[in-house]
């Protein structure tokens, strides 16, 4: 019995990102047994759904954003992001044949990867967004800097070379929005244009095309109202586009390959049809007048069929239908219709028939536009709408599946359902068979083989809608956290540069002190972070100091001379303090390059704090809107506060051992405090003598050398009346001794002669410090 079978069969799994895959990219393509699947990618996947094996796997340098066969000509033509459409012949010796062993059997990894020679690249282009191809000819979309262009070019084969002057028209069709990013940066936009060929009646469409193809043909009456005369009398087919900011154009073949040639505005050439206000995602054609239901069954998708209604989707659910009928004088005239279907949608496709599928987040529907608008599980008779016009209201019918990605159409089974084929959110691809006459929800349809099946769908369906819901839970979590967090980063820079007069509420400052590192002394910088503001420092806060040294900003072919400390602030409160120490040198040469400028900055990370809360933690939430926060935020997007800085001098790292604490004296002291001062001097050269290489520099560019020693007068007063006062064999007073130090470095500076640009004061302080 057709009611004991699964509803839903699945075919084999594909590899699948975490989170899920992303709406807008993935395309399946169904041709008798074989399978064409790209899941947005750089893969594209061959399926054989008579042994449920892979055939063959393509690698293509970048994502994968469009797929289109010629089923007679065995060609597949792939529109590869940022790189051009690929031609591939699917006759070739590198294809796996069908040999696979049981053991092989749903795995993805046993199949080879076959990577695609840059040579098939037939049309290579960054800006291609979309392409369809019709007969002899290739219809591709490109976006420039400011318009929308629509390019037709000799249709390639497998094998050829790349034809230098392809290019037979080209019309520009509307304004483009540039995609958000950094200047100069492809970036993948989030809504590709949606392109598709309409032919006239009587005209001969190769058989065998594929759904999904990008093709269809509508009644003369339809196709004469749509396009005018001229597309009519030349009996050409015409290229329909959906662009993301919502409109639907055409544009007539046959005009566009004579673009060139004829004189005239070419963008005479484009017609608008309509402007659905949001991103077009779907075009396609159905029949609405209502047919006998042996004459439904026995349409093939593979056989011509007169459409008589023409249909776009929008993004939120926006459609828009379109039919001739005859007003009340008699006159044929187009009919617009604009309904709202449940949105946002994913993906939707046609049969041939008058049904439309379509899948959002939480389910994939169906419409009917042969019942007038009344429901599909409904026994009423159409009551709404007069006979072959449009119906005023859309009632979708739920199919119970949700996380559909892309979907197609294959065929219609003997017992009066349709059989579709799609790819989940989770990487499966699947059959699903509809019987909408048997399997609709009801007491009266309800047996007890079914049952079973039926309650294991809801517990299944429990189960996502929990899952889910943990999901959204995380991501407001997440969110409420970031806000958070953006709040007290708001509050801490508007604390920080308000603060004119005053101490800064967050500031930093620098001691020096010698140390002993291995055997080896070492100038050591404490650094201290202090939080006197009434607000927190925490996830996402670093404090950068950067250590820049004289030689270093005089050095202008080393542009990285300069070393930036970052130390992340994981949690600072009010009132808090946190110490970094950093060595200032000697280098391994045992120059102390002097003197030394640190800088302070307080840096935000955006993308620590809020790269998360933006990417949605559900797929298909916002499928379209995956890779936004990544491209708007980059690794250096963030709020930097300048907070000091600091010149660490040679007179700073002077060292007095008879004046440091027992505790602190050093085993092996260095020499006199004067050797310093006569390093500082010896890099001075005297007056006649000629600068070369980064000295040279130092003279021309930075201001005169000044020198600056500090001494209490107190002291120094105690000093000398002690030293001419003291008796032999007393130790009474400070000794002189405690002053060698400054005294031998005012005698050093006050016996040599100066350079010229240097200076040298001496400055007596009133009280000494402790």
């Amino acid at each position: 019995m057709a009611g004991t079978e699964p509803r839903v069969h699945y075919l084999a799994g594909f590899s699948c990102p975490l989170g899920g895959l992303a709406a807008g990219k993935p395309r399946v393509l169904c041709h008798e047994q074989e399978v064409f699947l790209s899941t947005g990618s750089e893969f594209v996947y061959v399926y054989d759904q008579e042994g449920g094996l892979l055939t063959a796997v393509y690698r293509f340098p970048d994502q994968v954003w469009h797929l289109q066969l010629l089923a007679l000509r065995r060609a597949l033509y792939v529109l590869c992001a940022r790189k051009g459409i690929y031609c591939l012949s699917l006759e070739s010796p590198t294809r796996r044949s069908s040999s696979q062993t049981d053991e092989d059997k749903d795995s993805e990894v046993s199949s080879p990867v076959i990577t695609v020679d840059p040579e098939a690249c037939v049309l290579p282009d960054t800006t291609l967004c979309a392409f369809t191809v019709h007969d002899d000819v290739l219809v591709a979309l490109v976006q420039g800097p400011a318009q929308w262009k629509m390019q037709l070019f000799e249709r390639p084969c497998p094998g050829e070379d790349r034809w230098p002057g392809g290019l037979v028209g080209e019309v520009e069709l509307s304004t483009s929005t540039p995609p958000a990013g950094a200047p100069g940066k492809l970036t993948s936009p989030c809504f590709l244009p949606v392109l598709c060929c309409v032919s006239p009646p009587g005209s001969r469409v190769p058989r065998g095309h594929p759904q999904g193809c990008g093709g269809f043909m509508l009644e003369e009456a339809l196709f004469g109202l749509l396009f005018g005369a001229d597309a009519t009398l030349l009996e050409s087919p015409v290229i329909l586009c959906g662009l993301p900011d919502g409109q639907l154009c055409c544009v007539v073949l046959k005009a566009l390959v004579t673009s060139r040639s004829a004189p005239g505005d070419p963008k005479a050439l484009v017609k608008i049809l309509h402007h659905l206000e949001e991103p077009v995602v779907f075009i396609g054609a159905l029949k609405t007048e209502p047919q006998a239901e042996e004459a439904v069954e026995s349409v093939l998708p593979c056989e011509d069929v007169y459409s008589d209604c023409l249909v776009a989707l929008g993004h939120h659910g926006r459609t828009l239908a379109i039919k001739a009928s005859w007003d009340k004088s008699g006159n044929l005239v187009p009919e617009l219709r604009e309904y709202c279907l449940p949105g946002p949608v994913l993906c939707a496709a046609c049969g041939g028939g008058s049904r439309m599928y379509h899948s959002t987040p939480s389910d994939l529907c169906v419409v009917d536009l042969a019942l007038g608008g009344v429901p599909l599980n409904s026994e009423q008779p159409q009551s709404d709408g007069a006979p072959g016009c449009l119906p005023p209201l859309l009632c979708p019918a739920s199919l119970s599946i949700c996380s559909v990605l892309t979907l197609s159409v294959l065929s219609r089974t003997p017992a009066g359902g349709t059989e579709l084929l799609a790819l989940s959110t989770k990487g499966c691809l699947m059959t699903c068979r509809v019987d909408l006459n048997s399997e609709m929800p009801g007491p009266t349809r309800m047996t007890t083989e079914n049952a079973g099946q039926k309650i294991k769908e809801l517990l299944s369906g429990i189960g996502d809608v929990s899952e889910r819901v943990s999901f959204l839970k995380k991501a407001v979590d997440q969110r409420n956290k970031a806000l958070t967090s953006l709040n007290e980063a708001m509050n801490v820079s508007c604390a920080l540069l308000s603060s004119r007069e005053g101490p800064p509420p967050i500031s930093c400052t620098t001691t020096t002190a010698w140390s002993r590192l291995q055997l080896q002394d070492v100038l050591m910088a404490t650094c201290l972070l202090e939080n006197n503001s009434d607000f927190s420092l925490d996830q996402g806060w670093t404090l950068c100091i950067q250590v820049l040294t004289s030689s270093s900003a005089l050095d202008l072919d080393s542009a990285g001379s300069a070393v930036t400390y970052t130390i992340p602030v994981d949690r600072l409160s009010p009132g808090s303090q946190r110490e970094v120490t950093l060595p200032l040198g000697p280098s391994e040469s045992g120059v102390l390059d002097l003197p030394v400028t640190m800088s302070y900055t307080l840096f935000y990370s955006l993308k620590e704090v809020v790269g998360g809360a933006l990417a949605p933690s559900d797929p298909l939430e916002d499928p379209f809107l995956e890779e936004q926060p990544l491209d708007l935020l980059p690794e250096q997007e963030g709020i930097c506060l300048p907070l000091s800085r600091h010149t660490v001098d040679m007179l700073q790292c002077l060292r007095f051992p008879s004046l440091a604490p027992p505790r602190a004296s050093v085993p092996c002291p260095l020499g006199p405090a004067a050797d310093l001062v006569d390093t500082f001097l010896e890099t001075c050269r005297a007056p006649g003598s000629e600068l070369a290489g980064p000295a040279a520099l130092r003279a021309k560019y930075l201001p005169p050398s000044t020198a600056s020693i500090r001494v209490s007068a107190e002291l120094l007063r105690a000093a000398l009346e002690d030293s001419h006062s003291v008796v032999p064999g007393a130790a009474v007073g400070p000794q002189p001794s405690e002053l060698c130090c400054v005294l031998v470095a005012v005698g050093v500076l006050s016996c040599v002669v100066l350079p010229p640009r240097f200076s040298f004061k001496l400055c007596f302080l009133k009280t000494v410090e402790a």
